[in-house]
């Protein structure tokens, strides 16, 4: 099984992989439809948008994210409790202590982001701090400071970002394609033909992207609970808490299906069912099986 000392280079390759391909998918794109428009000006700002837009989600994803859950930084005397057990955490894992940040949400959620674990952030909301005991909240910070040393939690923030390019450049096509545009020369059968194949990619585009998202949300879900859990030696702090969570019926106001894969339970309640096209657009594994696989940890 992986864990957290085995998982991190990996997390890195696949980080740049990821990046590069998305970057040379949003080119793709952009050559694409600047060619059913016939208008290559199209291509050239996909190429610098999508560069763009690389850097600002490595540099900046984080903020980005922070900004959109109307998160508060807090200091240590302002919750000396959670303080220290992020503090005690961090030691344990060998890492440098994260920024910790508060959600005035009622929900008991959090997650952590943050391009490296120099510059690490986790955030739980207020209503994780009220439900949950000491032991299940040690849980929760753990698998969270599990993500910050799998060094997935950039990939996963980055995502937000890139996916959303995606889906502009989609939404751009269609709409130029709505008032009319489109190659004024060649206009047979298989010009055609080929213009609405350029409507149908961008319509699945964004859709496939999304879907990348969420299979790597699911996937990083599982190896953050059992680094977590090999972390504070006691899955059933993280059993419990996952139980509190996903039995929660409160809703988290600042949740959007852009941000929801970062947290560690899906912030949108009673909207999941069982049916296999309902999992495949899952953010998060279901509870059940996440607890099973705790279950079956040796520590």
């Amino acid at each position: 099984m992986s864990t957290l000392y085995t998982q991190a280079d990996s997390n890195i390759k696949k980080t740049w992989l990821f990046v590069t391909l998305f970057l040379l998918f949003i080119i793709a794109l952009g050559w694409f439809f600047s060619y059913l428009l016939d208008s290559p000006v199209i291509l050239w700002i996909a190429v610098i948008f999508s560069i763009l837009m690389n850097f600002v989600s490595y540099w900046y994803s984080d903020k980005i994210v922070l900004t959109m859950v109307k998160a508060r930084l807090i200091e240590k005397a302002d919750n000396p409790e959670l303080y220290r057990v992020v503090e005690n955490l961090s030691i344990t894992a060998g890492l440098p202590i994260p920024k910790i940040y508060i959600i005035e949400e009622s929900q008991p959620n959090a997650f952590a982001t943050g391009r490296d674990a120099k510059h690490a952030v986790i955030a739980v909301t207020r209503g994780l701090l009220e439900k949950l005991d000491r032991t299940e909240l040690e849980g929760v910070i753990a698998h969270e400071l599990s993500h910050i040393g799998n060094k997935d939690m950039l990939l996963s923030t980055m995502i937000v970002v890139l996916v959303g390019i995606v889906s502009m450049i989609s939404n751009f096509f269609l709409r130029i394609s709505y008032w009319g545009g489109g190659r004024k020369r060649d206009r047979g059968s298989g010009a055609s033909i080929l213009f609405l194949f350029g409507i149908v990619a961008a319509i699945l585009a964004p859709i496939a992207a999304t879907l990348i998202r969420l299979v790597i949300s699911r996937k990083r879900e599982f190896l953050a609970d059992a680094s977590g859990a090999l972390l504070t030696r006691y899955p059933d702090g993280l059993i419990r808490a996952l139980e509190k969570i996903s039995n929660d019926p409160t809703p988290l106001r600042v949740a959007n299906n852009t941000t929801s894969h970062l947290y560690i339970s899906n912030p949108f309640k009673n909207k999941q069912t069982n049916n296999w096209i309902s999992k495949l657009f899952m953010t998060h594994p279901p509870t059940e099986e996440r607890i099973s696989a705790l279950k079956e940890i040796k520590v």
